[in-house]
């Protein structure tokens, strides 16, 4: 289904903060370097992995198709281009896109430097994310952002509008809540992850640099609740110009509908799509679906 910004919409049940996170805790989820090709067998053609010097620091990517339409692919908290985006750079159309997924300083192959969460983190990360595109010659690009890459995406869509055609975000929120921070600091403490959830990061960065950023992350993103409103990027909202789809899984246990609702009436002429059975990580558990979405709306 998808809404066309009403000038009201129906707010959804909200889950009890301790019921999300029983489910967030059950499975989740210089200049170019010599590339290399991952198996051809992992995405289905060759995706190239390189690092690119950017604003003081190597910033690790794939890169996979020939079309004339690049897209950056943004990961959520300590996510990577590999880890978050599989189905999207398997599947994707190679022919009308050259899909980018980048993994932020700090996460998966983009360290050193170690990740850190200073009050403009996101800021840091738009304009990272913006020149890592210019430093490889892409003249304008499309945005998929997820989770806290969606956030990215839309600080960058308002500080860089020229340059950015469309964009995709799910699972973002332009302002915390106090129902928020108990999620957080719900999630803080990795060892009360499950072991299916936690494996995957802690074979990626190893146990303590997993547990530690995790708990850096908690507090970065609650330093914003002392902020006016709860302030993210709500002020930067009416600055996006590009065409917006917002999607919303209406079983998503970490992000409310209000969320999806807030940035529809912010984000002029944006478009919500709700997904009924989606949670967080509805691109990943509903890619087929996901990814003919994304092509029907960049196309």
């Amino acid at each position: 289904m998808e809404l066309v910004r009403p000038g009201a919409m129906a707010t959804a049940t909200v889950r009890p903060a301790a019921q999300r996170l029983r489910l967030l805790l059950s499975p989740l989820k210089s200049r170019i370097c010599v590339p290399q090709a991952e198996p051809v067998a992992t995405f289905g053609t060759a995706v190239t992995s390189a690092k690119v010097a950017v604003n003081g620091v190597h910033l690790h990517y794939q890169r996979v198709g020939e079309g004339e339409h690049a897209i950056l692919l943004l990961p959520g908290m300590l996510g990577s281009g590999k880890t978050d985006f599989a189905p999207q750079l398997q599947s994707l159309n190679k022919k009308r896109f050259t899909l980018v997924a980048w993994d932020p300083r700090g996460y998966g192959h983009s360290r050193p430097p170690d990740r850190d969460f200073p009050r403009d983190f996101f800021e840091r990360d738009a304009k990272d994310a913006v020149d890592l595109m210019k430093a490889l010659q892409f003249k304008q690009v499309s945005l998929l952002g997820w989770s806290d890459g969606g956030i990215t995406a839309l600080i960058a869509a308002a500080k860089y509008p020229s340059y950015i055609r469309k964009m995709v975000i799910w699972g973002a929120n332009a302002y915390v809540t106090e129902e928020d921070s108990r999620i957080y600091q719900g999630i803080r403490d990795v060892s009360k992850w499950s072991e299916k959830a936690r494996k995957p990061l802690e074979a990626l960065y190893g146990y303590d640099y997993l547990a530690k950023t995790c708990e850096d992350w908690v507090d970065g993103i609650s330093q914003f609740k002392q902020l006016p409103e709860g302030n993210i990027c709500r002020h930067l909202l009416p600055l996006v110009q590009c065409p917006t789809l917002i999607v919303h899984g209406e079983k998503d246990p970490l992000v409310p509908r209000f969320h999806a609702d807030f940035l529809l009436q912010h984000v002029k002429g944006s478009r919500l799509h709700l997904m009924p059975e989606g949670k967080h990580n509805l691109h990943l558990r509903f890619a087929d679906e996901f990814n003919r979405l994304v092509e029907d709306f960049l196309q």
